[in-house]
């Protein structure tokens, strides 16, 4: 069983979809806490390590083999608490980071939240080391689409990604930051290769949950 840290409940049903179509007979269980995002805006991510490290802990006591965090501003806590889960924690945005660094040497972020823009922007930098890569790293808030997203506004909200995108030049890769921008990969004319983090993260929870 894999679990899922989310901070939003749209992204159930998103990975609930992912699962049925890429990864059919995986036992996904979703734990929502909205409340995590909330304190990581205003007091900054780590403010809510204790609060992951229980979620996780909870999730392993459930019987979950690994746990992949789908909100990019705590992710990278998430993954600072693996050490003593003893399964393993997982972020959904680092196999994003990866393709992203593959693609090339220019890398435009886009968040719809500032406090994902620093810690999405620092994950490619990791990875373009680990990679042994050199990459320029842009990161630009699409203005307006968060008050959008939090009044159920999803399709404005994706409208508002999407014309962001199309609007990004001299870049290899758009890395779209959040979860639940990835419906605007789609409809997104931009001419740079433009990256979602459900699908590989998914896969990489699944793999990850199946080893074990």
């Amino acid at each position: 069983m894999l679990a899922l840290l989310h901070t939003s409940a749209v992204h159930v049903p998103v990975f609930d979809a992912l699962r049925d179509e890429a990864h059919p007979g995986l036992e996904l269980r979703h734990h929502v806490e909205a409340e995590l995002l909330d304190r990581a805006r205003r007091d900054g991510p780590r403010a809510v390590t204790d609060a992951v490290r229980a979620v996780v802990r909870r999730a392993v006591a459930e019987g979950a083999r690994a746990v992949l965090c789908t909100c990019s501003t705590i992710g990278g806590v998430a993954e600072s608490v693996a050490a003593d889960a003893g399964v393993p924690v997982l972020r959904v945005d680092r196999p994003m980071a990866a393709a992203a660094v593959a693609a090339g040497s220019r890398v435009v972020v886009l968040a719809a939240l500032e406090s994902t823009l620093t810690p999405t922007a620092e994950l490619i930098r990791e990875e373009a080391r680990h990679a042994g890569r050199a990459v320029e790293v842009r990161a630009r808030l699409v203005e307006g689409a968060w008050s959008r997203f939090e009044a159920g506004d999803i399709e404005g909200y994706l409208r508002l990604v999407a014309e962001t995108a199309e609007a990004v030049t001299g870049a290899d890769a758009i890395v779209l930051a959040q979860a639940s921008m990835a419906p605007a990969r789609e409809s997104a004319g931009a001419t740079a290769l433009v990256l979602a983090s459900p699908a590989p993260g998914l896969a990489a929870g699944a793999a990850a949950a199946r080893l074990r």
